[in-house]
């Protein structure tokens, strides 16, 4: 039996410079669960992606504005990495105000690689325990949160739970992570 039958999962990513298995991996996890994820952006159009943060990935199309999507709409919401992504992503008032209505909600939310940085903007991370790409410790730290180096991390934070994790590599554990936490 699916697990995340009529569930949907927001992908929360800025334009460009996503990393591609970040986004791609969980997104097929969900939906081979039988969730509907839904692709969610600043802008209408499509999103490109990288790999290795410097070569080329694929196109894909946004679902969603930041400005047509709520806490209401979705079951949970995933934060894939990619260095200009996460930078840009956690400038967008609309992705910080996103992250803490979906928390707020009770819903969870994941982050892999660099995208506990828009976490940081959004101010959720202080007090909670989280990992992310290694460059970013020092940064949750001074945000407050309690840095470790494993491959995910589930905590509870804002009365719901906040799923990170390193990088691709980690992505299964990411995964199964985000479909235990949406399937309840």
């Amino acid at each position: 039996m699916a697990r995340l039958t009529g569930r949907t999962v927001a992908f929360l990513t800025s334009a460009k410079g996503i990393e591609e298995p970040e986004l791609t991996t969980p997104w097929k996890t969900v939906a081979d669960e039988g969730g509907t994820p839904v692709l969610v952006s600043a802008e209408a159009g499509t999103v490109r992606t990288v790999n290795n943060d410097l070569d080329p990935g694929g196109e894909y199309p946004v679902d969603r504005t930041l400005d047509q999507v709520s806490a209401d709409d979705v079951d949970a919401l995933v934060i894939p990495g990619g260095t200009v992504n996460a930078d840009t992503l956690r400038t967008q008032e609309g992705a910080q105000a996103l992250v803490k209505a979906v928390l707020g909600a009770g819903k969870p939310v994941a982050a892999i690689c660099h995208g506990p940085w828009t976490l940081i903007e959004a101010g959720v991370v202080d007090g909670v325990t989280l990992t992310s790409y290694p460059s970013l410790a020092t940064d949750l730290r001074n945000a407050g949160a309690t840095w470790v180096d494993q491959e995910v991390v589930v905590s509870q934070a804002a009365g719901s739970t906040l799923i990170t994790s390193r990088n691709p590599d980690d992505l299964p554990a990411f995964s199964a992570a985000v479909v235990d936490a949406v399937a309840g």
